[in-house]
């Protein structure tokens, strides 16, 4: 007599009959020859199952469900076709899949400590007839490994451009990486390297640092399926950077300085490396020999008209140097007008800000060139309209031979004489 043929999926299960107790395999060998003769075909299909995302090391839950049901079987295999359950029954010896559900509705089942291996299609067969086979595919998402931060240089100088690195391993699918300095995001460049259905990602962010980024973290970010909330890292920015140069008047309170007061100033530099110097010097003069220096410090006594001028305080480190100019202006004992503030910012060549006698000097100055202008116009204009004055010479004595010609010749010189005849008695 010659033998049934089984569907492929039959074959599987009267493999595990095979393996199976002697009460279970007879009732599983009955089962598989009363659908041995039936061919698979997917008309008037009736068995359902959904797809299954799950990340690595969790469970993942797997159900074959039927509409209508007739009783029928239902089994579950695996990638490779062998069978997980036959209704209630597992012949798989993998403990990590358990039954949750058997019923003539359902097979569900559950597989836990999910690795990437258990990737794959899974398949739910019902023997009706014809027989009917449904999958589903378990998708494994895998979270980056390891998360690594690399600066190219752990001190950086203002101004300088550096290259920082992040790089998130062995992760399915491939990671997002973003990159924020603070709270404010940058853009990176990223490459992808894939190796065995995993992928390494790295990230590099080419970053010009200024002083004020100086503490600052710079953060590198995954963002990835398997992942909840902020995954990341970060290393702070170390940034050396020249000294800032401030002037602070410490005395007189009031601002003015008048003849035979005292002026104290002291110089603020902050820098990094802290300066370990500061010094003052007076510009394009000596300094007052009754001023006294001390550090950061600067002490003039009993000030006089002598001691106008600018104090310049200095500073450096091994970025660079910077200065910030006060100018000195002694207001006599009897004046009583807020002077403006004297010192002046730090800035890499330094900066003097405009005080009272500094105005004065220059209105004074345009006042003197207006002067000057209108005395140059008043001169041109006096030169152009000189006095003319004519003299009653004679007229063609330059022609006459000799000079009783010139002189009877003379333009008027006959009129004249007659006009102006006397007469002698």
């Amino acid at each position: 007599m010659a033998s049934p043929v089984l569907p492929s999926g039959s074959l599987c299960a009267a493999a595990a009959a095979a393996v199976a107790p002697s009460g279970l395999r007879l009732r599983l060998l009955l089962l598989l020859l009363s659908t041995a003769a039936l061919a698979p075909t997917g008309d008037g299909q009736n068995l359902f199952t959904k797809d299954v995302t799950v990340i690595e090391g969790e469970v993942a839950t797997i159900s074959c469900q039927v509409n209508k049901s007739d009783d029928s079987v239902i089994q579950l295999l695996n990638p490779n076709r062998q069978t997980i359950y036959f209704r209630d029954f597992r012949p798989l010896k993998d403990s990590r899949f358990q039954l949750l559900n058997f019923s003539s509705s359902e097979l569900k089942v559950s597989l836990t400590n999910v690795s990437i291996s258990d990737e794959g299609r899974y398949f739910c067969q019902l023997y009706t007839d014809p027989p009917q086979e449904s999958y589903t595919t378990i998708t494994v998402l895998v979270p980056p490994r390891n998360l690594m931060i690399d600066i190219q240089k752990d001190t950086a100088v203002e101004g300088e451009e550096i290259e920082v690195n992040c790089t998130a391993m062995a992760s399915k699918p491939a990671t997002t990486i973003r990159w924020f300095k603070g709270n404010k995001e940058l853009k990176g460049k990223s490459e992808v390297e894939e190796w065995s259905d995993m992928y390494t990602v790295t990230s590099q962010l080419m970053l010009k640092v200024h002083k004020e980024d100086d503490g600052v973290p710079v953060i590198c970010q995954v963002e990835h399926p398997a992942v909840t909330g902020n995954l990341q890292t970060q290393r702070y920015l170390e940034v050396q950077y020249k000294p800032q140069v401030h002037i602070q008047m410490t005395y007189p309170v009031q601002g003015l300085t008048r003849e035979g007061d005292a002026l104290e100033l002291t110089c603020e530099a902050v820098g990094k490396p802290q300066p370990v110097m500061v010094t003052w010097v007076r510009v394009d003069d000596e300094m007052p020999q009754h001023a006294v220096l001390s550090g950061a410090n600067l002490l003039i006594n009993n000030l006089n008209k002598t001691d106008n001028g600018t104090y310049r305080c200095e500073a450096s480190n091994i970025v660079g140097k910077a200065h910030s100019d006060y100018m000195l202006y002694v207001y006599d004992t009897t004046a009583t007008t807020e002077p403006a503030v004297h010192d002046s910012r730090a800035g890499e060549e330094g900066s003097i800000r405009a005080v009272d006698h500094a105005v004065i000097g220059g209105v004074v100055a345009v006042v003197v060139f207006a002067m000057l202008c209108l005395l140059i116009i008043l001169g041109r204009y006096f030169a152009r309209h000189k006095g003319t004055y004519f003299t009653h010479e004679a007229k063609g004595a330059d022609d006459a031979a000799d000079a009783d010609t010139a002189i009877i010749n003379a333009e008027g010189g006959q009129n004249n004489s007659e006009e102006k005849k006397e007469y002698f008695i």
